[in-house]
């Protein structure tokens, strides 16, 4: 019998609140309206990620990684717009210079430890749907400036199934252990 391994497909990121995916499905009923179609993100999946680690199946040695960061807790706030990679439209959020720092911590460990991630700059934004098509005209539309207090950070993993990904927390870190 030969085995194989599967790789899980990881990344760290901020879920969440209601307040937030109230405001983002919104302006994803916006873009409805104006008859854009694509593959609109599902609000259980809608999240801010920090570092995507991508296919790595040691996720306990991530959790270690995530367990280093000290940090406390800060504001996450809606940008008020939309913006887009190509046909990705996302929702932008506002300039944090804490969210910025955490992120340069949380990338130092992981660099540090040899953990794979995408090394891109860090552009922070919440994907509302992919593969957009239909329309040209998004730039007016108004997102509402709905915050949170971020108070952890998950490490997710990434199943792609019949209608598209799930995204499942394997685990997660308290903020405010400074």
């Amino acid at each position: 019998m030969v085995g194989f391994f599967v790789f899980m497909r990881l990344f760290i990121a901020i879920r969440l609140d209601d307040n937030i995916k109230r405001a983002l499905t919104d302006a994803q009923n916006e873009l409805r309206q104006r008859s854009f179609k694509g593959r609109f993100t599902d609000i259980n999946n809608m999240h801010l990620t920090l570092a995507f680690i991508g296919e790595y199946n040691e996720p306990e040695k991530v959790l270690e990684v995530m367990d280093k960061v000290r940090y406390g807790q800060f504001s996450l706030t809606l940008g008020g717009y939309i913006g887009n990679f190509g046909n990705l439209l996302w929702a932008g959020i506002e300039k944090e210079p804490r969210l910025e720092a955490l992120v340069k911590q949380l990338r130092h460990y992981l660099s540090t430890e040899q953990i794979p991630f995408d090394r891109k700059s860090f552009n922070p934004h919440i994907t509302l749907m992919r593969n957009a098509s239909g329309n040209t005209g998004f730039a007016d539309i108004e997102v509402d400036k709905a915050s949170m207090t971020v108070g952890s950070f998950s490490l997710m993993r990434s199943d792609f199934g019949k209608h598209g990904a799930v995204y499942t927390e394997i685990g997660s870190v308290e903020l405010n252990r400074l």
